[in-house]
């Protein structure tokens, strides 16, 4: 089965900013799974995917513009303490926290006392990015899956 909109992808990946060691990779963890054409990659890697089937393996590059987007000056917000429960956070440290638009990557700039500045670009933003792509599997998604705009079950959400 080829790679179209609303098929379940499982795949694995690694990722790396040309000329540098890996950031990321998902081998050492189950396949990621993903509904095609719901926005839940960045869109240069899901484009790359179309038309694929499993078992095949390839490489990508992907500008900002397809990835992340472009770092934007004046994204620091401070947020209390609070919010970061007692974790030990520093300067530099990568941070998810909860916002109403969901989970929210972030970088700690600075710790005080009752506040914590942070750096709200994702933090591959303004990154080229190599992935090295493996296709696992490819099926057709529920109706279920394409209702909620995700994969359920193995590699996808548990609800």
């Amino acid at each position: 089965m080829k790679i179209e909109k609303n098929s379940v992808v499982h795949f694995h990946y690694s990722v790396a900013e040309p000329g540098m060691p890996q950031l990321e990779s998902s081998h050492d963890r189950d396949a990621m799974a993903i509904l095609i054409g719901h926005g839940n990659i960045i869109p240069g890697l899901e484009e790359a995917m179309i038309g694929r089937e499993a078992g095949e393996k390839f490489s990508i590059t992907v500008t900002p513009d397809q990835a992340y987007g472009q770092r934007q000056d004046g994204l620091n917000q401070r947020v209390p303490r609070k919010h970061f429960k007692n974790a030990k956070i520093a300067p530099g440290m990568q941070v998810v926290l909860p916002t109403s638009m969901g989970p929210r990557p972030m970088t700690v700039l600075k710790v005080g006392v009752s506040v914590v500045d942070v750096d709200l670009n994702h933090p591959m933003a303004g990154k080229t990015l190599n992935f090295e792509t493996e296709i696992v599997s490819v099926r057709e998604a529920t109706a279920e899956e394409l209702e909620h705009g995700h994969v359920h079950g193995d590699g996808g959400v548990q609800h």
